[in-house]
């Protein structure tokens, strides 16, 4: 009788992330997997120390689908700036992603020493001040509000609490932008003014 195919680490990370994306990572568990793959437990096991291991190999390769969808969002859609065009695949993603999108920005971190999304939020800071002629605190200040903006409306998308059109979205991010960037430019926004 011939040897059965070992299931390699990276399928059985592949059958995580689905069950993610399709049932939310509250269902991930070694069973479900295992029942995805048609093995037992054994070789989850054998390719992780335990289910946190995992789930930090799934949180990794979900980022990895994030970063491509957006990379692909902002090289192939509306001819917009780079920042706007980032937030609308973030909310795009939460809208076509839901599950994927609640794993990497709606999950509880308050037990995690580092999570695998922190080092991404800042890295649009030189586009701002380039865009915006702003010092890096300004600019860090100014992403932390339009983030949260862009956030907030991810969130609605992900949870279904609002079904918005993405002109009407695309509009609003103007709107929040512009609002922000005059008042910065007008130095309301600066250290010395909001003490």
């Amino acid at each position: 009788m011939p040897r059965k195919a070992s299931i390699l680490k990276d399928d059985i990370i592949k059958a995580a992330v689905e069950i993610v994306r399709e049932n939310g990572y509250e269902n991930l568990n070694a069973r479900t997997l295992a029942s995805r793959l048609g093995c037992s437990t054994q070789p989850i096991f054998s390719n992780f120390k335990n289910m946190q291991d995992l789930f930090e190999s799934v949180l990794k390769e979900t980022l990895n689908i994030y970063n491509s969808f957006v990379a692909d969002s902002i090289k192939n859609g509306v001819n917009e700036p780079v920042y706007k065009a980032h937030g609308r695949a973030y909310i795009r993603f939460a809208m076509e992603e839901k599950n994927l999108f609640r794993l990497l920005f709606m999950r509880n971190r308050s037990e995690e020493k580092n999570p695998v999304e922190e080092s991404t939020f800042y890295d649009v800071l030189p586009l701002i001040m380039k865009a915006t002629g702003m010092n890096e605190k300004q600019a860090s200040l100014f992403h932390f509000e339009i983030w949260s903006a862009v956030h907030g409306i991810a969130v609605m998308a992900a949870t279904s609490y609002n079904q918005l059109s993405m002109d009407l979205i695309s509009e609003t991010l103007t709107d929040i932008y512009q609002g922000l960037s005059y008042r910065f430019k007008n130095k309301e926004g600066s250290d010395e003014e909001r003490n």
